[in-house]
């Protein structure tokens, strides 16, 4: 299926590739791979002028909700402020959005969706890890507020495979296109 970009309405959203993640154990891509293809998306969208976004959650304040599996022990003393810094590579830029967030989606409580409009932006690019999560919440908040929404398959990654499996195979393609990273290094370059 081809696609077609126009860099200065286009987005790219980066989520969690922070030091207190991509310590996970990733399946099918590993951490390094998501990260290598994600900067190489962010590379080709500056050159493009188009805006990144790189987001983190920080973790010493995620909101914890009564659930039956908390993804950590409730009483547990919280991360090191480091666990929820931005990999080096991705430090933002001034003209970047830089989103800074309590729970896994990147809209709900920041000003990502204003910062956007501001700019113009039309569509949206989303990576990251962990797919059944940050990038899965992200990529539904965005489709659902209208903005044209592209997953990249292979600058995704799961704690478990068959969770990001299903999400590329049964929930992205209704909500938006799905596609690999030299795709979009081809519509950027």
């Amino acid at each position: 299926m081809s696609l077609s970009l126009e860099a200065a309405k286009c987005a790219l959203i980066v989520v969690d590739l922070q030091k207190g993640i991509i310590t996970l154990d990733t399946k099918p891509h590993s951490t390094r791979q998501v990260i290598d293809n994600s900067l190489a998306m962010v590379s080709a969208m500056r050159k493009a002028q188009g805006t990144i976004v790189p987001v983190h959650v920080d973790l010493a304040h995620m909101l914890r909700l009564p659930c039956d599996k908390p993804l950590r022990d409730p009483d547990a003393p919280p991360p090191p402020p480091e666990a929820s810094q931005l990999i080096p590579e991705l430090s933002p830029q001034p003209q970047d959005i830089e989103i800074i967030k309590n729970q896994w989606g990147a809209f709900f409580g920041t000003n990502l969706e204003a910062k956007l409009k501001e700019k113009n932006i039309e569509t949206v690019i989303v990576c990251g890890i962990a797919t059944n999560f940050g990038v899965e919440s992200t990529a539904r908040a965005a489709a659902g507020l209208g903005f044209a929404t592209i997953v990249v398959e292979d600058a995704c990654s799961s704690i478990d495979q068959a969770a990001h499996e299903f999400a590329f195979n049964v929930i992205f393609p209704k909500m938006g296109r799905v596609r690999k990273t030299a795709q979009i290094l081809a519509c950027l370059g």
